[in-house]
């Protein structure tokens, strides 16, 4: 996921000399689901929709609510109009928020990329940067921080607290709903991993 964001600068959460560099980025994305929040802190959908989306990252990563954070990374895309109005709208906010800074031209080629109109929006993204769900709003809504799981099967992580070197084949069969979850939020693969399944198919053959 951090080769999405490749040569760009992702910004700390009300920490103006906390900017993370490529390789900081590289621990903060990796094995992990990647949430893409377009949003203003002046849009009223978005003002709406902030307070829940803040409950269900604090559900997910605060120790106050779990013993462990899950692995799940945020970065806000803001649309707001002025520097002040972004950082007053992320000082109420979550701390492990990440924010790609004001006025950076890789907002508009991420719109164009994940084919966001309006906002709120919610880009639900898999650590190797597919995409799981392209807006979960309305899911995020109905289901709260419940629908994590299913992303974080979806991605496929791996969770390296719990598991030991020899169950790690079997740890995608963590769950009897497994197969249900991985059917809705299947993954199309690329016309290039395509043919490279068909070329091992056939040499295995």
């Amino acid at each position: 996921m951090a080769a999405l964001f490749t040569g760009k600068v992702l910004t700390g959460n009300r920490e103006r000399d906390d900017v993370e560099t490529e390789r900081e980025l590289g621990r903060a994305l990796e094995n992990k689901v990647l949430l893409l929040y377009f949003g203003s802190g002046q849009c009223p959908r978005c003002r709406q929709f902030a307070p829940i989306l803040k409950d269900f990252f604090l559900r997910l990563t605060d120790e106050f609510y779990v013993e462990r954070a899950s692995q799940l990374v945020l970065v806000y895309v803001s649309r707001d109009e002025t520097e002040e109005q972004q950082s007053a709208f992320l000082r109420s906010m979550p701390r492990r928020w990440l924010a790609l800074p004001f006025g950076d031209a890789f907002k508009r080629e991420l719109e164009l990329r994940f084919g966001v109109s309006e906002v709120p929006a919610v880009v639900v993204l898999r650590p190797d940067g597919q995409v799981i769900v392209g807006n979960a709003v309305e899911e995020i809504r109905r289901a709260g921080p419940a629908c994590f799981r299913n992303w974080q099967e979806a991605a496929e992580l791996v969770d390296r607290n719990f598991l030991l070197a020899e169950d790690f084949d079997e740890w995608s069969r963590r769950s009897i709903t497994d197969p249900f979850r991985r059917l809705k939020y299947r993954v199309e693969k690329t016309p290039e991993e395509k043919k490279k399944g068909r070329k091992e198919d056939g040499e295995e053959a």
